[in-house]
This record gives C-alpha cells, structure tokens and sequence, in this order.
C-alpha cells in the first residue's frame, strides 16, 4: 500500500544546506543562514496538515518513506523510515533526519540524505526566490 502527498515550497537566497544530519521545508518565509538545513520555505503544508492516510501509514511499524524533490528539471530523492514514534504534529516545519531522533516535526527517522548531500546544481536552483519547489511524499509498506 502506497499513499503520496504532494506539496509545493520555493527558494530562498539564504539556503545553505550544509547541515550534515537533516533536511528540513518549512511553511515559515523568513530564513537566515543559521538555518543550514532548510531546502524549501513558504511551504504548502506542515507536518500536522499532511492528510491522514499518510500520516497513519507513515506511523505503521515497517513503513518506508521517501521524498523527491523536483526543480526546474532536476530530481534529488532522499529514502528513510516512518513509524509509530511519529506523531507529525508541527504545524510548519517538516524534519528528515538521519538519526533516529523524533519530535513533532520529524517526517522520516534514518533518511539516506541530509541538506549537504544535496547536489551544487540544485541547491544553486533552490537559492532563487522566484524558484518553485515541488515535493512528493510517499509512504508505503508491503502487504
């Protein structure tokens, strides 16, 4: 069973993304450079407003999720696990994580990526303003 979520976000001339653990889109439209491991800002959705199939998938004990990021053109995809430790209830901030670490902004626990693992060519898109983010949450586990 596989339930996708679809959100858009944008660029910002202060990403960075040289944090070594996360990634992080956030709804909040300000960003400083202390902010290292934020990829998308002005996001459509935070954690608490992610539809409930996915979040009730996403808390099951063998889900897998992933997130693909696509601007103008290009794709970066990042891969970790969901579970029932989740609760999703930040209302802005959406938190992939490459420790098992989790609070209620955390979207995925042991993701394959954080910020820096990102490509230069996309993280170049991703300092424009005017640049349009769209994200694809999967979650899904095997029946």
């Amino acid at each position: 069973m596989k339930v996708f979520e679809k959100i858009v976000g944008w660029g910002h001339q202060n990403i960075t993304a040289r944090n070594k653990s996360t990634f992080e889109i956030t709804k909040e439209s300000s960003l400083t450079k202390k902010g290292d491991c934020i990829i998308a800002v002005n996001a459509s959705k935070g954690a608490s407003e992610l539809n409930l199939d996915f979040k009730q998938l996403a808390k099951q004990k063998d889900a897998k999720i992933s997130v693909t990021i696509e601007v103008d053109g290009l794709i970066e995809t990042a891969i970790g696990l969901g579970g029932p430790v989740l609760t999703f209830t930040h209302p802005s901030d959406l938190v992939a994580r490459m420790s098992d670490f989790y609070c209620g902004r955390t979207l995925m626990i042991k993701s394959n990526k954080a910020a820096i693992d990102f490509s230069t060519e996309f993280i170049t898109k991703i300092q424009s303003p005017n640049q349009k983010i769209l994200i694809t949450l999967i979650t899904e586990i095997n029946e």
